[in-house]
């Protein structure tokens, strides 16, 4: 499967107009004003080349060390070049030849572009299943982010194994990929267009819930949700009944409880994010209003107080009282979790 796909992005599609479905390009998230900016900075050959299903650039990335699963072309990675600085790293991997060399030969001309005097960005070519290979070290990466990538690997369980391992204590894992509201068939997984459509790879989200508990990740968010409709009446009538998602989704390396607990603790967002005075939506059901007390679990808590948000944010209280489980809400998101409740 893996010589497949990389058949199928190496030499089969030479642009996004190749696609057969709007799987890989179906993105409705709107973009903040500095991935705006950077975008409009990117080389055209490289924008042609890119295959994605969502923007996973958080914010808050400036000086940090980025890596990109499955970088393709490079597109993901340039913008986080532009966004963490000259300071900052931003790396890219990628297991197709022919998309790593389309990425590799505007190093000189992005660099040149953002007004760096020397390149922030190397790329890799290896496999995401095994990032030890290609020399990441443990605890050695800020955010690890991926778009529309990890549907392809055939061994997903060791894809997310390796992000928490490279990824440093309260690091951050920010990707959007194709989501199932059923597991697909085997003949329709391994059908050779179905996959390199990002179809049939597409992880089942109770699948994907059950994986994350496996691995250590108690607690996951997701901020962006858009369904998917295939425009393609061929692959249509074959995935018949299948309803396919895009989702971003977050998760951090913190030590969190399996589902939404109440300490009586209170979040105030102080409104100093870049680009988000007004207010800070850290999921689809946490949107921090700048000033206004907002009562969190401590999950939550830990997801603002833990990590590189920590100063963007006022705490009250502790977990020295417990007050039972969290009072949560329906979460929007199509990914039903005990600890995705909604709080």
């Amino acid at each position: 499967m893996k010589e497949d796909v990389k058949k199928y992005y190496g030499e089969i599609l030479q642009s996004s107009s190749d696609l057969q479905t709007n799987a890989c390009c179906c993105s409705t998230e709107k973009l903040s004003p500095d991935v705006k900016l950077a975008l409009s900075q990117i080389d055209n050959e490289i924008k042609d080349r890119f295959y994605g299903c969502g923007s996973p650039i958080p914010a808050l990335l400036e000086g940090k060390t980025v890596l990109d699963l499955g970088c393709g072309s490079g597109r993901d990675v340039y913008i986080v070049s532009k966004l963490v600085g000259s300071n900052g790293l931003s790396i890219g991997v990628d297991m197709t030849a022919e998309q790593l060399a389309v990425a590799e030969r505007h190093v000189d001309t992005q660099t040149s572009k953002f007004g760096f005097e020397k390149p922030n960005v190397v790329f890799k070519q290896g496999y995401i299943e095994d990032l030890k290979e290609i020399g990441i070290e443990d605890n050695s990466i800020d955010v690890v982010i991926s778009n529309c990538v990890i549907n392809l690997s055939p061994d997903k369980e060791s894809v997310f194994k390796e992000i928490f391992r490279v990824l440093k204590p309260g690091g951050e894992l920010y990707f959007s990929d194709v989501f199932a509201n059923q597991r697909i068939p085997t003949h329709l997984a391994n059908d050779k267009v179905l996959h390199g459509e990002c179809l049939g790879g597409a992880m089942y989200v109770e699948d994907f819930r059950r994986l994350m508990l496996k691995i250590g990740c108690n607690d996951f968010r997701v901020t962006n949700s858009s369904p998917i409709t295939v425009n393609n009446t061929e692959i249509e009538e074959k995935v018949g009944l299948i309803e396919f998602t895009s989702l971003t989704i977050r998760a951090f390396k913190l030590e969190l409880e399996d589902i939404c607990e109440d300490y009586g603790q209170v979040a105030i967002y102080l409104g100093t994010i870049p680009n988000h005075s007004h207010f800070f939506e850290l999921d689809d059901h946490h949107k921090f209003i700048t000033g206004k007390p907002m009562l969190v679990c401590g999950n939550t808590t830990a997801m603002v107080q833990e990590t590189r948000f920590s100063e963007h944010f006022r705490i009250t209280g502790d977990k020295s009282t417990h007050f039972g489980a969290f009072d949560c809400s329906p979460s929007s998101s199509n990914v039903s979790s005990p600890a995705n409740c909604g709080c």
